[in-house]
């Protein structure tokens, strides 16, 4: 059987173009011991793969060059060594950006028996909502009536974040770009602020008018003019979730750091990065809470999808244009 993923072929300085991103095709060797072969139906791509194109080690090691790139997936097995799948099993593994995978079982998840639509497993109920749930439970600590502040609030994760502080009473507030993203907001009771065409000072003004009692969690995707926005806005105590900085990806030069950062003196306050992936063992959690939420409707996502392997790297670069819904998805 044939394999056909894509390679990066250098590492970018800036915005990745379209030509680093090479599509190549390689036969698959017969399954070993312990081996599944997967054909993948849907493909994620997500904003940290940006650092995996730095060639430099972070969180996560770097891809290689010329070797096949790797993502979220989720496809059905075609063929299995292994005891635990069977041929017609959907599961989820990390082997994406290729149509179909070989690898050993002990890498691969079972999809979860939910009455969800598959590709669910990689939005809501996946590694983005995962991380929305884990930023403000487990690191922010969202208390009842707390004021929730959510930058890329249109996005795969800031969507759910809005949702589940809405779910705590106090006033949620959401920053995003596009006008179809402000409206999905104030559809869903979010005060909707945008970033566009304002710089820091104007946007903290646009922030203090939609919650003037302040902020008691910020739930943080962007950084840049937003991070230094909301440090104007924070309450005595208050906590700032850092789960991304989505402005500075594709950034050629360090940026300049926030000249208010003294607000998390002043404020007591206090920013926590975290990566998703040291939280993993308390998926069940999140998914006994969240996913019965998801199965009967009560949880509202959106999923932009991108047709055949070949848009990968197009599903990929939109992202860093904001043209996403929610969740981008590549459908093989």
């Amino acid at each position: 059987m044939q394999s056909r993923y894509f390679t990066l072929r250098d590492y970018p300085n800036g915005a990745p173009p379209r030509e680093l991103f090479e599509l190549r095709q390689q036969a698959l060797p017969a399954l070993e011991e312990g081996e599944v072969r997967i054909r993948n139906r849907w493909l994620s791509v997500d904003p940290y793969m940006r650092g995996r194109m730095s060639g430099v080690k972070t969180y996560v090691a770097p891809f290689e060059l010329n070797a096949p790139m790797e993502g979220a997936a989720i496809g059905e097995v075609v063929e299995s060594r292994h005891a635990r799948f069977k041929s017609g099993d959907k599961v989820r593994h990390m082997a994406g950006w290729r149509d179909v995978a070989q690898l050993k079982g002990d890498v691969i998840e079972p999809l979860p028996d939910m009455d969800v639509p598959d590709q669910a497993y990689l939005g809501v109920l996946g590694m983005p909502g995962m991380t929305a749930w884990t930023g403000l439970h487990r690191i922010a600590n969202l208390r009842e009536g707390d004021n929730v502040l959510v930058s890329a609030a249109g996005g795969a994760v800031g969507s759910l974040a809005v949702q589940l502080a809405k779910a705590k009473g106090g006033t949620v507030v959401g920053i995003a770009g596009a006008e179809d993203k402000l409206a999905w907001l104030e559809q869903h009771d979010v005060a909707a602020v945008s970033y566009r065409g304002k710089g820091a000072r104007q946007l903290a003004a646009d922030l203090e008018e939609a919650c003037p009692e302040g902020y008691d969690v910020y739930f943080e995707n962007v950084g840049g003019e937003c991070l230094e926005a909301a440090l104007d806005n924070l309450k005595v105590g208050a906590c700032i979730s850092l789960c991304g900085l989505i402005s500075r990806y594709n950034s050629e030069a360090p940026d300049r750091g926030p000249g208010n950062l003294a607000n998390l003196l002043v404020q007591r306050a206090r920013m926590q990065g975290f990566v998703v992936s040291d939280h993993w063992t308390e998926y069940p959690h999140f998914l006994e809470e969240v996913g019965p939420r998801v199965a009967r409707g009560e949880i509202d996502y959106e999923e932009t999808v991108e047709e055949g392997l070949e848009r990968t790297p197009d599903a990929f670069l939109k992202l860093f244009e904001g043209a996403n819904r929610g969740k981008m998805l590549v459908r093989l």
